[in-house]
């Protein structure tokens, strides 16, 4: 069993910035094997894909949505993930979840193992 723990987001007006990050933890999880994802889910909506990275960190890919203003990035030593996100937009509210897959980047949900509960982040306009 992999358990992933997200912490950060929170409110922030239109416009700025806030970070999210994502711990694993589990005996079976060996970073060098997963790679790890965020997704969303605003209320009334499906869950999204946001952005991927590969186990290497050496790939990445990201949703048109976010393209430019959000950056993954992975700490192996940490077994953790980050999503910096700048340049926040109120259609950016949602729930935001880490997830992590054993192999290559994809970009849907079907295709991860593990899930984090989740993490709000709020902005204002």
């Amino acid at each position: 069993q992999v358990q992933l723990v997200e912490s950060g987001g929170g409110l922030v007006q239109a416009g700025g910035s806030l970070g999210l990050s994502c711990a694993a933890s589990g005996r079976t999880f060996n970073p060098y094997i997963y790679a790890m994802g965020w997704f969303r889910q605003a209320p009334g909506k499906e869950r999204e894909f946001v952005s991927v990275i590969s186990w290497s960190g050496g790939g990445t890919i990201y949703s048109d949505s976010v393209k430019g203003r959000f950056t993954i990035s992975r700490d192996n030593a940490k077994n953790t993930v980050y999503l910096q996100m700048n340049r926040l937009k109120p259609e950016d509210t949602a729930v935001y979840y880490c997830a992590v897959r054993r192999g290559g980047t994809s970009d849907s949900a079907s295709d991860y193992d593990y899930w984090g509960q989740g993490a709000q982040v709020t902005v204002s306009s």
